[in-house]
């Protein structure tokens, strides 16, 4: 059981207000010309928009629950995605396609390299030889952590959030809660640096490293959005 089961109905109106990668996500997609796999679907969020378009998604994602709603949402949008129960580790896809995304800091939820290592080989097994792997990941900075450290704050009306950070060991339990549900999750940062070098030791190269989703350069923010694409044999 996947800890998002728990505020599946609830995730919607908690993410409400995280709207700025959308328009990222689906002019890939649009560059890409689909079929699209995402990892980490959720409640469609990113994958609703990029089948209004036109393109077909495949959305891959732990949580029963969240499929759920993202069936119910794209029914109310008039569109299909192929949704599948699976690990983002270890997606049941066969099929190659031009792009594979894993938005909104899914990759967080990997706790160690090897799990890393495991999405990346997934991705690069999915991928055309000219295909692209994009995602997005963060790492905080002191004074984030000092202004959430160990409170409960409204994120969205009637929802709370509460981060208890470990700055050694680089890892964020959060928890998310409103009165009628409630679920504990734990996330993972690496920097990027890290990041960049496990991409390359999974056989990618780097095409771009962006600092938010305007694209432009990344110069020491918080966060990192990732295009890779599949290294040509020899170099």
């Amino acid at each position: 059981m996947s800890s998002y089961d728990a505020i599946a109905e609830l995730y919607d109106p908690w993410s409400a207000s995280v709207v700025e990668d959308v328009a990222f996500y689906l002019e890939e997609a649009r560059r890409s010309g689909g079929p699209v796999v995402e990892l980490g679907v959720g409640t469609g969020r990113i994958a609703v928009p990029i089948a209004a378009d036109g393109i077909r998604v495949i959305g891959v994602d732990s949580s029963r629950g969240m499929l759920e709603v993202c069936a119910r949402r794209a029914a109310l949008a008039g569109v299909e995605i192929d949704l599948r129960v699976g690990d983002l580790r270890e997606p049941p896809v066969t099929e190659r396609v031009p792009l594979v995304i894993c938005p909104f800091r899914s990759l967080l939820h990997m706790h160690t390299d090897e799990d890393r290592r495991a999405v990346f080989a997934a991705a690069h097994r999915l991928l055309h030889r000219d295909g692209h792997f994009v995602f997005d990941v963060f790492a905080p900075d002191t004074a984030d952590i000092a202004l959430t450290q160990g409170r409960w704050l409204e994120r969205e009306p009637g929802i709370f959030e509460h981060a208890v950070w470990d700055e050694e060991a680089r890892t964020l339990t959060l928890t998310v809660r409103n009165d009628e549900s409630e679920t504990t999750m734990a996330l993972a940062w690496l920097s990027p640096d890290e990041w960049r070098a496990l991409l390359e030791d999974s056989g990618f190269e780097i095409e771009a490293c962006y600092g938010w989703f305007d694209r432009s350069p990344y110069r020491g923010q918080e966060d990192t959005i990732w295009i890779a694409t599949p290294r040509k044999a020899g170099v």
